[in-house]
């Protein structure tokens, strides 16, 4: 396990090494720069602000310099954020993404797997067909929906919650976004878990446990629940990766003081400094949520063996 462990954590440095290097040339590469917006400024002040953010340089020369500073830990200055740090602007967000994302994704496989394990039990019945409406229903409806409802609804109407807004250490602020982002995974594992749970339990192994006389809670338990799983854990690894980094929306129905608005206003300012940074960041989420999901996958099931 621990071998397995370091090969495929040594395969995620050659990785993000392309992430990296694809993302420099795209940016700088595409048309237009920070300070083309800024029609006001001489041509000569321009130039100094070129020289001083090293944009005069060769485009090779930058790529080495920023993979230096990199390095060092050191992602540069905003260019439009003034006196501030791509690094301080992250210590900023990434906590409150962080824990948005991880607590809809522990929401979700709370909710979601129990879910999906009654709606299996009782398929076709009742509980089944509501089970799976809702799921289609977490599927069908966007984000920017179920915000404001919960929001008008727990928020305005029963005043139990606060409707937007940020306050550190007050969990409240946290509850609707949480759900809001949690529904859709929710909808997916509960799903999955029914579907694998169909399947295994008509498995041979549960039928002789069965037919030896053990609790159904007992077969239920120590012998479907396991495999069963299997597909979420895969399924869970750019889920939570997506739920991390892709909660632009909710943090803006919500005002939450996020990572996402970041990665968008670098994009429209073209503040390389910024956009890259987010995309170092993301990159890092992404490829550690994978990896986790992997050592998960084959901690649940010895038998998997990768090459």
């Amino acid at each position: 396990m621990l071998a397995y462990a370091i090969r495929r954590i040594a395969t995620l440095v050659p990785t993000l090494f392309v992430i990296i290097t694809l993302s420099f040339l795209i940016i700088r590469l595409a048309p237009g720069g920070p300070f083309d917006e800024e029609q006001s400024l001489p041509p000569a002040i321009k130039a100094n602000l070129d020289a001083a953010y090293g944009l005069d340089q060769p485009l090779a020369r930058q790529y080495f310099r920023y993979l230096q500073n990199l390095a060092r830990g050191d992602f540069g200055p905003s260019f439009k954020f003034r006196d501030v740090s791509v690094g301080e602007l992250i210590a900023q967000g990434l906590p409150v993404s962080l824990t948005l994302g991880l607590g809809a994704i522990l929401l979700a496989v709370v909710i979601g797997i129990p879910l999906g394990a009654l709606a299996a039990l009782r398929q076709n019945g009742v509980l089944d067909h509501g089970i799976r409406a809702i799921a289609v229903l977490g599927v069908a409806l966007p984000s920017f929906v179920i915000g404001p409802v919960l929001a008008l609804v727990f928020g305005l109407y029963l005043q139990w919650l606060p409707v937007a807004g940020w306050v550190s250490g007050a969990p409240e602020y946290l509850l609707l976004p949480v759900i809001t982002l949690a529904l859709p995974v929710v909808a997916y594992v509960a799903r999955l878990t029914r579907a694998s749970f169909l399947e295994v339990l008509r498995t041979n192994h549960v039928r002789t446990a069965r037919a030896k006389g053990v609790g159904e809670l007992r077969v239920i338990v120590r012998h479907a629940l396991r495999p069963s799983v299997m597909p979420v854990i895969s399924y869970l690894g750019p889920a939570t990766a997506f739920v991390v980094t892709g909660s632009l929306v909710v943090e803006t129905v919500f005002g939450l003081p996020g990572t996402g608005r970041y990665l968008v206003q670098g994009a429209i300012n073209r503040d390389y400094s910024l956009v890259m940074g987010m995309i170092i960041v993301y990159g890092c989420i992404t490829l550690l949520c994978n990896l986790t999901a992997d050592l998960l996958y084959r901690w649940l099931d010895p038998r998997v063996r990768h090459e």
